[in-house]
């Protein structure tokens, strides 16, 4: 009797013990796992995970992927070790996409859609100290659209009706996360001025440089700098009125050192690239003017191909000729899930280290390849580390850039219809 209930105590463990680990492993899955994936025609469909998931076809195996056509979309079951079901996934078929690979450098000029609200403060007046945007519900971050029905395009226009305003109530249409709101700020007379004012300050422009990551020829998208354009106060996505992409070429470097990011110094030269059509998340996105042929293409690698280990970083810190540079990547444990930050690279060249430190401002948009196919482009620096840096896949980017393209068509098409 004792040996039984031993042996069920050691049975109740182990199926404890089995129970703990399906479930620790679904929780690692389930922060590592895409929901969403896409397949080039002809290739068998695989995950690469630490713990071994099999996807199961609906209604054939998963090396008889190959029968499936382009823009077929099917879900599939994600199993742990091809038993045990945890969730499930689409995957989607598609051809194979190539690239003019870029790694030069280009300045961003960018205005944007009314005013940005970057600051608040207190106006000192005969009465005391006022703050009429604050009392109207103006935050920062907002963008000021047009005071009066008057459109706001820059610093100087809000200055002039502000100053002209006689203290009368204004009427102030502001976009705020998306949404248009009114709100009515009465200016009050600045002691130290004499002029009106309402308690902030606002910006309606930016500039800099970066690294053009890709040019797509199928739709003549190019894109770079891997994340979005912010302002530097707010440290909010710019919402762009218009902008441009221009060339530029790398005159000096500031080396990064520990705590204190390098820098690609430029100068922008007179040849546009493109207006700038999206800024986003993951770049900034534009047409180009002339029809461009990429007399070498490289295919975009999904992002499931995508392995740990040995990489290249084609990257520009002099002039405006890119060469390649060693690194590694790893991907973060969250890498599917996130839009932007899905890798870590980790600069071993040392002819950029002793150049750069590493990753400076500037590299950004830094085209990334491994095995032959672009997987991705660097976009942030570690502070404490400039060896190191994040990275975004190239098929986020690549899907944005056609998704822009597509957006163009659609205009394009609209203005013939009218």
């Amino acid at each position: 009797m004792k040996y039984i209930k031993l042996a069920l105590r050691a049975v109740f463990f182990a199926v404890l013990l089995m129970c703990i680990t399906i479930f620790t492993a679904v929780l690692v899955l389930n922060k590592t796992v895409s929901r969403e994936y896409k397949i080039n025609k002809g290739d068998t469909f695989r995950i690469d995970s630490a713990i071994p998931v099999t996807a199961v076809f609906p209604g054939v195996k998963a090396d008889e992927s190959e029968f499936y056509n382009v823009g077929d979309s099917f879900d599939v079951d994600l199993k742990i070790f091809g038993v045990i079901p945890f969730t499930t996934a689409n995957v989607t078929v598609v051809d194979e996409s190539y690239v003019s690979v870029l790694g030069t450098p280009f300045g961003m000029k960018i205005y944007t859609n009314g005013v940005l609200v970057i600051s608040a403060g207190e106006v000192q007046t005969v009465d005391g100290t006022a703050n009429p945007s604050k009392d109207a519900g103006i935050k920062v971050g907002d963008y000021i659209r047009s005071v009066n029905g008057i459109d706001i395009s820059c610093n100087e226009d809000l200055s002039e009706i502000v100053a002209e305003s006689a203290g009368q109530p204004l009427s102030v249409e502001i976009m705020r996360d998306g949404k248009k709101k009114t709100v009515s700020v009465t200016p009050v007379r600045s002691n130290e001025e004499g002029l009106y004012r309402i308690g902030i300050w606002v910006r309606d422009s930016s500039a800099g440089i970066g690294t053009l990551t890709f040019y797509s020829p199928s739709n003549d998208i190019i894109c770079g700098l891997g994340h979005g354009i912010c302002d530097s106060d707010t440290g909010e996505l710019l919402v762009p009125e218009h902008g441009e992409l221009v060339s530029a070429e790398v005159i000096s470097v500031k080396k990064g050192v520990s705590g204190e990011p390098g820098e690609l110094k430029g100068r922008f030269t007179l040849d546009k690239i493109s207006n700038i059509l999206l800024n986003a998340e993951n770049g900034v996105y534009g047409k180009t003017y002339k029809s461009s042929t990429a007399s070498e293409l490289t295919e975009v690698a999904l992002k499931q191909d995508v392995k740990n280990g040995e990489a290249q970083i084609f990257c520009t810190v002099s002039g405006s000729t890119p060469e390649l540079y060693s690194c590694t990547v790893q991907k973060r444990s969250n890498f599917f899930n996130s839009e932007t930050q899905n890798m870590i690279v980790t600069i071993t060249d040392e002819r950029l280290i002793n150049t750069t430190g590493g990753i400076i401002q500037g590299m950004s948009g830094s085209p990334i390849l491994q095995n032959g196919k672009l997987i991705g482009a660097v976009t942030h620096v570690f502070v404490d580390d400039p060896t190191k840096g994040y990275a975004v896949y190239a098929e986020n980017m690549l899907e944005t850039a056609q998704n822009v393209a597509g957006q163009e068509t659609k205009k394009t098409e609209l203005k013939k219809a009218s």
